[in-house]
């Protein structure tokens, strides 16, 4: 078998060759090129120190404790613009579960794979240095003899579709426990099962999730979530104990029945929600969506069986993804993504019952800019409920009346006037009513767009700065009343009647 080298890499093997030291392609990249996939990322070992590894590649950085030195290429390829050497080493104690307490520089490639995470990434390349065998296939890569470095049996478990830890399952998880998330992380990746004692060591060392940092959480999570089989992936973190440490409100779900509506628990639900959602390769807000959409429920079920309710779970959920989001530390934007859809994903909609005054009500509530991700969202409930069409009539109704009416003024921004406009007509101070008279104004235009214009908006204002205050406050609340029109939940009789997912 002969292997395809990044150009890059063998200058980086050779230079240090050349200098007398050992060099080792470690890591995923050996695992990646061993079953054929293309690596993310290349690293190498050397028995090289830093500073001997910085002398060789003067355009170096080394700025950590363990030992890796980030070398620059020229590379127009962004996963070899920058390649780490990492001296041989072993490690000491994890007080942080986390990270080794020290480091001590090791003498051969066989120590320092000993410290490595599971069998499949406990291998490593030796590049021989014979350039006599080495040809050129191409600008970019190279063809040539190798050694694979494979103490604990990487390929027989690559071969086996297995994840099995190196040596001691617990004594791995002890070191780093965020090891215990990466091994499903790697079994729904790669489509492997974990091995029978590192699953037990799994639900054995759980409870150390807790001392991991949760950005670390978060970025695993995300891992998991963007794989093709992540809704597995929740199922595993589930049924090896590790759930509860990261999201412990979607295991309210389980067992929980719902009504006619479904034929699934609310746990199994959310988990064929999001698997829809991963097998159309949805963004990650989506998918984060499409799982925390019906976290609410448990709290707000009402009654059993077929006609059991669920009112508000939507605006309890909101709140309820809120908190794990922040929990996790997921950005700023994306949580307040994810939390719009969770809020709004249960909008009602009916043909010929929803105006095309509602339609623009629901735009100006939810957004424009957000409607395809609401469908998709639509789309992965649907299809989680076991309907077996993820785009009904209705749906697509919908999207016939967004475009008819997405040119219509929904929001004060596009209003033919402003607030300026309104103090200097009725000559009034800044202040509440300047904010009823303008959405007043909002609501009767979006009942009636032909009405936005600058003529009938000052007319109108005039007639409204006559009124009283009670009047005014009475035509306000109403029109906060139809921003409702198109919101789920607010007219429970209707829901249940036509109830859509």
């Amino acid at each position: 078998m002969k292997l395809k080298i990044p150009s890059e890499i063998i200058n980086i093997a050779e230079k240090l060759q050349e200098a007398d030291f050992q060099a080792y392609l470690v890591g995923g990249c050996v695992r990646d090129i061993l079953m054929g996939r293309e690596p993310k990322d290349w690293d190498i070992a050397t028995d090289a120190r830093p500073e001997e590894i910085q002398k060789i590649f003067p355009d170096s950085v080394y700025e950590n404790k363990f030992g890796t030195v980030a070398v620059k290429t020229e590379s127009e390829d962004a996963r070899l613009k920058i390649v780490e050497i990492t001296t041989f080493r072993l490690e000491g104690k994890y007080t942080d579960k986390r990270h080794p307490d020290s480091i001590i520089f090791a003498k051969s490639i066989e120590e320092d794979l000993a410290r490595r995470d599971f069998t499949i990434n406990a291998m490593a390349i030796k590049i021989k240095n014979q350039k006599s065998k080495i040809k050129i296939t191409n600008k970019n890569s190279k063809i040539l003899d190798y050694e694979i470095i494979d103490v604990y049996g990487g390929q027989e478990d690559i071969k086996n579709k297995i994840i099995r830890t190196v040596g001691n399952s617990e004594e791995r998880f002890n070191e780093d426990a965020l090891r215990l998330m990466r091994a499903i992380r790697f079994a729904v990746e790669l489509n492997f099962t974990i091995e029978e004692k590192t699953a037990e060591a799994i639900i054995k060392k759980s409870g150390l999730l807790e001392m991991i940092a949760k950005e670390r959480i978060r970025d695993e999570l995300i891992k998991i979530l963007m794989t093709e089989n992540a809704a597995l992936g929740v199922q595993m973190l589930e049924d090896l104990n590790l759930l509860q440490y990261i999201i412990p409100e979607l295991r309210e779900g389980i067992g929980v029945g719902q009504n006619k509506h479904h034929i699934y628990t609310v746990w199994e639900h959310n988990l064929r929600a999001l698997d829809y959602s991963a097998r159309k390769n949805y963004p990650l807000e989506i998918r984060m969506a499409a799982l925390l959409h019906d976290i609410g429920k448990p709290r707000t079920k009402k009654g059993e069986g077929p006609d059991c309710t669920f009112y508000g779970h939507e605006v309890l959920g909101a709140r309820m993804a809120t908190r794990v989001l922040d929990r996790l530390h997921f950005p700023k934007n994306m949580a307040e993504k994810i939390i719009h859809l969770v809020r709004y994903h249960l909008f009602y909609y009916n043909v010929g019952e929803v105006t095309e005054a509602g339609v623009r009500r629901f735009l100006r509530r939810v957004g424009p800019e957000y409607v395809e991700d609401f469908i998709k969202v639509r789309e992965a409930d649907r299809i989680g409920s076991g309907v077996p069409k993820a785009v009904p009539y209705k749906i697509r109704h919908l999207l016939f009346m967004i475009e008819k009416v997405k040119r219509d003024p929904i929001s004060p921004k596009m209003l033919a006037i402003n607030g300026e406009d309104v103090m200097k007509i009725l000559g009034i101070p800044p202040g509440p009513k300047v904010g009823m008279i303008l959405a007043i104004l909002l609501d009767e235009v979006i009942e009636k767009p032909k009405k936005n214009t600058r003529e009938d908006l000052e007319l109108r204002t005039k007639e409204l700065g006559k009124m009283s205050d009670a009047e005014l406050e009475k035509l306000f609340a109403t029109a906060r009343e139809r921003r409702e029109e198109f919101e789920s939940g607010i007219e429970a009789e209707m829901k249940s009647k036509f109830y859509i997912k």
